[in-house]
C-alpha cells in the first residue's frame, strides 16, 4: 500500500468510528478562494499582493532597458524590478511601469582560475545547474526553490541551509547596477564598494542590477537524507547535527507531535534514491487531516502520529544542483523571521504552543534553517549567525491572524524578518535592527534622489531619505 493512502485510511476509519461529531464539523465555515473580483496583469505567485501597473515592459538588452530609464515619457513613472514573484512581501506593486529582466539571461563569462561566473540577473536558479557544470562549477549552496529569478533572490537575501553556508547574496563578488540616469556602475569590494554593500540586499531600491558575478565552487555530489522523528529528538539534537552536517533543516508537522529532518553532505557515491514522499501530495494530505479531524486534536495528532512514525528514512544521491530543490505546488503565504542563533529554540517552542493552542485550522509544517553571517548591509544575516523559522498558511486563508500573534514572539528574540516574506515592520524598526541603514539610505539617496525605484511600501521605509517627498 502506499505511504498517502495509507495516511487516507487511517483518516477514514477515523471520520466513521466518529461519525456524530463529524457530521458536527461539517458546519464549519468553508475556506473562502483568495481569488480576485476582477483579474489583474500582475500578482505574485500566492496571489497576497498584485497591482494594476500603466506598463510592463520586458528589454531584451542592456540598450533597451537604458532606452527604457531614459524614456522622457517614463521619466514621472515609478520603475519597479519584478522577477518570478515569489516574494510575499510588498515590494512590486506599483501603478508606474514593471520591469522584467527574463529576457536578459543566461551565463556571461567565467573565471576558471577563481572559480567565478557572471550571470544576467534575469536568470532562475533552475536555468544556472547545467551550464556552471559544463564550466565544471557549481554554486555553494541554493534554497528550496529553483524558479526564482537571480536578482529578485539576491535583492531579497534568498537563502538555503548550513550553519556554515551564508544566503546566496554573501557569494556576490561584483554586479552591474544601472541607475535611474541610465549609467552602468560596475561594483565590488574594489569599485564602488559602499554601493556594492548595498545592492547586494538592495529590494530592488537603488537601480536594476543586470549581471552579477558569483563566488563557486567545483561540482559536487550530495547525499540528502530524510529521517522522520519526535519534535523532542529533533530539538535535542538540532544544532549538534546543524554544525556535523554540510546542510541541516527540519520541519515540524503542527498537531502530530512529529517531523522531519534533512541533511545534505558531500559524497563521491554513484547517484542513486530511494522512495520519496511527494511533499505537494503530502501537503495536500495534511490538509485532509485538518479538514477531517481538527474537531479533535486529540485523535488528530493520535492519526498523524502514528502515520508518521511508519515512513522510512529517505536517501538521495545526485549532484548539488538537483538535490537541494523541489517542486512546490501546493501555494501558501509566509511570514519568516531570521533568529540570533542562541534564541531560536526558546522562540520555536513558543510558536508550536501557541499554534496548537489557538490555530488548529494550521496544517503547512514550520521549516527551520540555519544560515552563517555574512556582510551585506541590509541583509538579515549581517553580522550574526542565524535560525530562520519559517511559517505557513494555505493561500486561499487568512493568514494574518496567526501571523499577527507569532510576529511579536519572533521579535521578542531579535528576529530579523526575511524581506520577501510577510511582516508588519516600519521604518523605526529597522533601522533599529540593521546598524547599516543610515549608511544604505545614504546610498540610495545618492543613486535615485528623485526616487524613481519606489514604490509606496520603499517609500515608506524609506521616507527619510527618499527624495520622494
Amino acid at each position: 500500500m502506499e505511504r498517502r493512502h495509507f495516511l487516507q485510511l487511517l483518516i477514514s476509519t477515523a471520520i466513521t468510528t466518529h461519525l456524530p461529531e463529524a457530521r458536527a464539523a461539517d458546519g464549519a465555515p468553508a475556506t473562502a478562494g483568495a481569488q480576485s473580483r476582477a483579474p489583474l496583469p500582475w500578482r505574485n505567485w500566492s496571489g497576497s499582493q498584485q497591482c494594476l501597473p500603466q506598463d510592463r515592459l520586458a528589454p531584451a538588452s542592456i540598450d533597451e532597458l537604458r532606452e527604457l530609464l531614459l524614456d522622457p515619457g517614463n521619466r514621472e513613472a515609478t520603475i519597479r524590478p519584478v522577477g518570478s514573484g515569489h516574494s510575499f512581501s510588498a515590494l512590486v506593486p506599483t501603478d508606474g511601469i514593471l520591469v522584467s529582466l527574463a529576457r536578459l539571461t543566461g551565463l556571461v563569462d567565467h573565471d576558471d582560475r577563481l572559480c567565478q561566473a557572471r550571470v544576467r540577473a534575469g536568470t532562475l536558479l533552475g536555468q544556472l545547474g547545467q551550464p556552471l557544470d559544463r564550466v565544471n562549477q557549481a554554486m555553494f549552496n541554493l534554497p528550496d526553490i529553483d524558479q526564482q529569478a537571480l536578482g529578485g533572490l539576491l535583492a531579497t537575501a534568498t537563502h538555503g541551509t548550513g550553519a556554515g553556508l551564508m544566503s546566496l547574496s554573501g557569494y556576490v563578488e561584483g554586479l552591474t547596477l544601472m541607475t535611474a540616469d541610465g549609467e552602468l556602475l560596475e561594483c565590488s569590494r574594489q569599485q564602488h564598494p559602499e554601493v556594492f554593500h548595498a545592492a547586494r540586499v538592495g529590494l530592488g531600491s537603488l537601480g536594476i542590477i543586470t549581471d552579477v558575478t558569483l563566488q563557486n565552487t567545483r561540482p559536487y555530489r550530495l547525499r540528502k537524507t530524510t529521517e522522520w522523528l519526535p519534535l523532542e529528538d529533533i530539538l535535542a539534537s538540532a544544532d549538534a547535527r546543524a554544525d556535523r552536517h554540510r546542510n541541516y533543516e527540519f520541519y515540524y508537522i503542527p498537531f502530530s507531535g512529529m517531523g522531519f529532518t534533512s541533511q545534505h553532505d558531500i559524497t563521491g557515491a554513484p547517484a542513486s534514491a530511494t522512495e520519496q514522499l511527494d511533499q505537494n501530495d503530502g501537503a495536500r494530505d495534511l490538509q485532509r487531516a485538518r479538514d477531517y479531524l481538527a474537531w479533535s486534536p486529540r485523535l488528530r495528532r493520535l492519526i498523524l502520529g502514528g502515520y508518521i512514525r511508519t515512513l522510512e528514512k529517505e536517501v538521495k544521491v545526485a549532484p548539488s544542483w538537483q538535490n537541494y530543490t523541489s517542486d512546490r505546488n501546493v501555494r501558501f503565504n509566509e511570514m519568516e523571521y531570521h533568529l540570533p542563533r542562541e534564541n531560536w529554540q526558546a522562540a520555536f517552542r513558543e510558536i508550536v504552543a501557541l499554534v496548537e493552542t489557538k490555530f488548529p485550522e494550521v496544517f503547512f509544517p514550520f521549516e527551520v534553517r540555519f544560515v552563517k553571517a555574512d556582510d551585506a548591509w541590509l541583509s538579515p544575516f549581517y553580522q550574526r549567525d542565524s535560525v530562520s523559522i519559517a511559517v505557513h498558511r494555505f493561500f486561499e486563508e487568512d493568514y494574518q491572524p496567526m501571523f499577527s500573534a507569532l510576529e511579536p514572539i519572533f521579535r521578542r528574540y531579535g528576529g530579523r524578518p526575511h524581506w520577501g516574506k510577510l511582516n508588519t515592520l516600519g521604518a523605526g524598526d529597522f533601522q533599529a535592527l540593521y546598524p547599516k541603514w543610515q549608511d544604505f539610505l545614504a546610498v540610495r539617496q545618492s543613486l535615485d534622489p528623485k526616487g524613481r525605484f519606489l514604490n509606496p511600501y520603499l517609500a515608506d521605509l524609506f521616507a527619510a531619505n527618499s527624495g520622494s517627498g
